[in-house]
């Protein structure tokens, strides 16, 4: 009995120890102590070997001791097989800073440092301009002309957006910018999104581009130069990166700046002779200004010692001469400006080197530590964006689209996709909100840039998709009554570009994540690059403490023994909570793959990509609480919360799954899942109630809705375009009026009391007031209210050569 007892005391005391990773000495002195009470107590044989488990943890573990034998031997080991880190990997993960992301990797997050980052909105003035600039800038906009007449927004818009400021949201007010907060810039995109070229037009010069790279690197007189005329349109900028074999890995472009001397303005400078071809570069068909990445090269060492000075950014005026520009690509679904742009022995003189020649070779690091931020904003804010106008016209339309004698938002079949997009939508906004704030704070989000674009882009396709599928014949069929179809098929422009999805998701979220976001990796790299076996010592024994850690959070928690405080009410809490034991499961897991795949990892691309799919749903339903947690929640939001909640959590489990399914090392798989997931998957998919509850609030005018429209292009002015979502609110503000009356004139019909041949519903009407069942002010109201629905049912038709582009090659049959 002594024997049991002392072991099970032993195997808690150590668990706590691991639990909050009290160190060597605690880890010694449990099975010390007790080894020494079995002596004691008649238990020699269990206390001999709790004295000898005291032991070995000492040896291994107590710093005096360990030093002597054991880190000399593991350091040996570890230079043998850490990976190599680049000189390109180095500057892409020291980029950025680490903040939220930080403590999912580390296992142990602590949610009131995510707290601090207290959100306090927009300011008045950025709320201004989002409810009047931004709903004229949108109410200049007929898609269907953009997309198919112009191929471009109209002149009056283009100097519209000049005049007042849109392209110089990030610019300061120094420098004649309108100084916004990252906040603002996301709000004004999401509403800017009601069309896809104009969102881009507007998003890109406040993205990666010259401008954040001259207010973060250029010269005081770069900058007092260009960024007003950034500011106020009278310079449009593009930025040059990608060409036909520098795509994704950017960082092979083939692309040169050769240091010689040359001839500018009429004098010998010396510059640089570029040879350079870009392709997908938005607004190059219209920029005035370039900025291009190139890799710069000095044979006749006319700078210093350095032949080979990497990678570099340079401003080029549109009229420099060499450089071709002008061309157009013609991206799917929206006729953004796109197009390639050429250079030949394009020669400029050394300051026009974005940050003056000492930021030679250190373009690099500039693109990507802009990108952390940029990425953060610019496409996640667009999808967010989509996700509100889409669950606007899709609520609203399957409330007014009768079959069966019902709304087609009653049937479960529409229910399930009406929900599932709505849920991306408060998915995305929220996380699309939150990440923008922490910017606001001061954080460059590398490793939560590429989990909103890759995450959020995907869930613009399932928002797009399921607004398409609810839609039906009214979304596949395209004119101009059709607002799906054009965003629907422009959605592989938002998958690929900025990182495409595969590599982002394959590569970068985790590859970067597990260096740069975790605790101890990159100072035991550090350690061995310098040689310095203290420091290792220091970072790797603090290493295992945090796998003991991990590995004892994870599996205490997952047996329920463990419930660990959090700051949140009863509806957030038991999610905040499954966040902290899947963040232990997710770091140990990620410690475990590292150590049994080693360098092979890079290679193992679709086990990087489970591990990265945990971190981002926990990223993801983390940013939901904090929203959930500041926000004025509203009537049905509680439901929407629950099913957003249980799919990232469930998605978060499934990678946990499909990775266990899939490591090599089959042994450390199945304990990890015994630890990790001790009574197997506690989440499943949201259940029906939620998903009715949910479809009920974005089709019916409620307060859910209408928090969820917010941010976007949602009234009607006389000289604007034609809002469908306006017009939508609209009829389902009259909802309650009509829906009585639907039923009062079918029931009449079911029971023979109206005409047989009153199939059309205005005949039905008709009817019914001939018959008495209906007042003349209700016949009056239903007589507007179904020439409305009709429209907004309709679709286009056009003449018979309509499409064709070249009227001469036009069949036509038995015309005539």
């Amino acid at each position: 009995m002594i024997e049991t007892l002392l072991i099970v005391l032993a195997a808690v005391g150590l668990i706590i120890v691991m639990q909050r990773e009290a160190g060597a000495l605690a880890a010694v002195a449990v099975p010390g102590i007790l080894g020494l009470a079995g002596l004691l107590t008649g238990a020699p044989v269990t206390g001999i070997l709790l004295l000898i488990v005291a032991g070995a943890v000492a040896a291994c573990g107590l710093p005096a001791l360990r030093r002597a034998w054991l880190t000399p031997r593991i350091f040996a080991a570890f230079k043998k097989v850490a990976p190599r880190v680049s000189d390109t990997e180095r500057s892409a993960l020291e980029a950025g800073t680490v903040s939220w992301d930080g403590e999912l990797f580390s296992g142990r997050p602590q949610w009131q440092r995510l707290l601090d980052y207290r959100n306090d909105g927009l300011s008045d003035e950025e709320r201004d301009f989002l409810e009047h600039q931004c709903s004229v800038a949108a109410g200049m906009c007929n898609s269907w002309e953009i997309a198919r007449e112009r191929a471009d927004l109209p002149e009056a818009l283009w100097n519209y957006l000049r005049r007042e400021g849109f392209f110089g949201m990030i610019i300061p007010k120094r420098y004649g910018g309108l100084g916004f907060s990252a906040k603002a810039q996301s709000a004004v995109l999401q509403k800017l999104v009601v069309n896809e070229t104009l969102m881009i037009s507007v998003g890109v010069p406040n993205s990666l581009g010259p401008g954040e790279l001259l207010l973060k690197y250029g010269t005081e007189e770069q900058k007092n130069h260009y960024l007003p005329r950034l500011a106020d349109g009278r310079d449009i900028p593009c930025f040059g990166l990608t060409g036909p074999r520098a795509g994704s890995d950017a960082t092979s472009l083939p692309d040169v700046g050769v240091v010689c001397r040359g001839m500018h303005n009429g004098e010998e400078v010396l510059g640089l002779k570029l040879t350079f071809e870009k392709r997908w570069i938005t607004l190059a068909p219209i920029a005035t200004v370039v900025g291009l990445a190139f890799r710069m090269f000095d044979p006749d060492k006319l700078l210093g010692d350095e032949s080979d000075l990497g990678i570099t950014c340079a401003l080029i005026p549109r009229d420099t001469p060499g450089m071709e520009i002008g061309r157009r690509h013609h991206p799917i679904g929206s006729p953004f400006m796109n197009g390639p742009i050429v250079g030949r022995d394009v020669f400029i003189p050394l300051d026009t080197i974005i940050g003056g020649p000492e930021m030679a070779g250190h373009g690099w690091r500039m693109l990507v530590e802009c990108l952390s931020v940029g990425r953060c904003i610019t496409l996640p804010s667009g999808a967010a964006g989509v996700g509100r106008y889409a669950a606007g016209w899709s609520g609203g339309f399957t409330r007014i689209r009768r079959q069966f004698n019902m709304p087609v938002a009653e049937m479960e079949g529409v229910q399930e996709p009406l929900a599932r997009l709505t849920a991306h939508a408060y998915i995305a906004q929220a996380a699309v909100m939150q990440t923008a704030n922490l910017i606001d704070h001061g954080v460059k989000p590398s490793v939560p840039s590429a989990i909103l674009k890759s995450q959020l882009t995907e869930f613009q396709r399932s928002i797009l998709g399921d607004a398409m599928d609810v839609h039906g014949g009214k979304a596949v069929t395209l004119g101009p009554r059709n607002y799906l179809g054009l965003g629907w098929s422009a959605v592989p422009v938002s998958i690929t570009v900025e990182g495409a999805n595969i590599m982002t998701r394959n590569l970068m979220i985790f590859g970067q994540g597990a260096i740069r976001c975790h605790p101890y990796v990159l100072e035991e790299l550090a350690a061995k690059d310098s040689d310095d076996r203290q420091a290792f010592d220091r970072a790797f024994f603090r290493h295992v403490g945090l796998i003991f850690g991990n590995a004892a959070r994870a599996l205490t928690q997952g047996l329920g023994l463990s419930r660990p405080s959090v700051p949140f009410d009863e509806i957030a809490t038991p999610y905040a909570r499954d966040i902290m034991r899947l963040s232990a499961g997710f770091g140990l897991c990620a410690d475990a793959a590292m150590a049994s795949l080693g360098s092979s990892l890079k290679k193992r691309e679709m086990l990087s990509a489970r591990l990265a799919d945990v971190l981002s749903n926990l990223y993801l339903a983390s940013m939901l609480i904090k929203q959930w947690h500041e926000g004025d929640n509203v009537e049905h939001e509680a439901a929407l919360f629950h099913y957003s909640c249980r799919t990232l959590l469930y998605r978060a489990e499934q990678a946990f799954v499909e990775l266990f399914d899939n490591l090599p090392t089959r042994g450390l798989a199945r304990t990890l899942a015994v630890i990790v997931l001790p009574l197997g998957r506690k989440w499943r998919k949201p259940d029906d109630t939620l998903t009715r509850e949910i479809a009920q609030a974005i089709s019916t005018a409620t307060p859910l809705r209408a928090k969820l429209i917010a941010y976007t292009w949602s009234t009607q002015q006389e000289e604007e375009q034609d809002n469908p979502l306006a017009r939508y609110n609209a009829l389902l503000a009259d909802y309650p009026r009509a829906e009585p009356l639907y039923r009062a004139i079918g029931k009449a019909y079911a029971k023979g009391d109206l005409p047989a041949e009153a199939l059309h519903p205005e005949q039905r009407l008709e009817a019914a007031v001939e018959a008495g069942l209906i007042d003349d002010a209700d016949a009056a109201f239903m007589r507007a209210y179904e020439r409305e629905v009709l429209e907004m049912l309709s679709v286009d038709d056009f003449a018979f050569d309509a499409f064709a582009t070249q009227k001469d090659k036009v069949v036509w049959h038995a015309a005539g």
